[in-house]
């Protein structure tokens, strides 16, 4: 789950100079820029590659009833899809081919966790989903009406959060490869653990605004058209980590 918060600090820079650079598409050919609805498409289309790719992992463990059977593939689908978000990230004009990548092997890893998530907690997955799709939702809502805006304060918050949050992650993952019981409160589910759970999730949702208004702000400018790629595969990002945070979250509650 860290490699998400990761991902959130190399994929985004709240610097207004850097995203004039990366929206800059000057005497391009109006068929050739990023628009709004062919970012929503892209979206949708990683969404059901997404969907594809957990539907494998999912059915491979119910008629298994093996964690072991599947846990390699989802493990596997985790560091591939690191491998080609961090790519997505630093060779953008590569996202129509390396977004869709994945999207497939995260999807391979959803599947493997949310499987074992419903084998201890029945119900837990369709709960999750429904959270974070409700999340995206009523975030998309604020942000249209204007209520949620992305000022520089605002984004500075949010992306100080996230490295925060990434920073912690890795540091109980460390010391969990060296046998210690790592960070506690993470994975507890105690008050203090509900708790740091729930400032996750509002984290990972406000961090929607943000993508939200990137793929506004390069439909405005006339981006390349392969930002809608690169645009639909930081949204993916975004929701991915919420959905992970969100089973966290919601498995807490269940088990106390």
């Amino acid at each position: 789950m860290s490699q998400h918060n990761a991902l959130r600090m190399f994929g985004r820079s709240g610097n207004p100079a850097l995203r004039n650079a990366i929206f800059k598409n000057e005497g391009t050919a109006a068929d050739q820029v990023m628009t709004l609805q062919g970012t929503v498409n892209k979206t949708g289309i990683l969404l059901v590659l997404v969907v594809v790719g957990a539907t494998y992992t999912w059915n491979l463990f119910f008629q298994t009833g093996d964690a072991a059977a599947v846990m390699p593939i989802a493990i596997g689908g985790a560091i591939g899809g690191l491998i080609f978000a961090l790519i997505t990230i630093f060779k953008k004009t590569w996202a129509g081919v390396t977004a869709p990548a994945y999207a497939v092997l995260q999807g391979l890893f959803l599947g493997g966790i949310s499987a074992i998530f419903e084998a201890q907690f029945p119900g837990i997955v369709i709960q999750a989903t429904g959270l974070t799709l409700g999340t995206l939702a009523s975030l998309l809502l604020l942000y249209k009406l204007g209520i949620i805006k992305p000022t520089e304060n605002f984004r500075l918050m949010i992306v100080s959060a996230t490295m925060g949050i990434g920073l912690l992650y890795l540091v109980s993952f460390v010391m969990n490869m060296f046998g210690s019981t790592g960070i506690g409160f993470i994975h507890s589910n105690g008050l203090m653990g509900i708790g740091f759970s729930l400032f996750v999730v509002a984290i990972a949702a406000l961090n929607l605004v943000l993508d939200f208004d990137f793929i506004e702000q390069g439909s405005e400018q006339g981006a390349p058209k392969y930002m809608e790629w690169f645009g639909a595969f930081a949204l993916m990002v975004t929701l991915i980590w919420l959905y992970l945070e969100m089973l966290r979250l919601l498995s807490k509650l269940r088990s106390r």
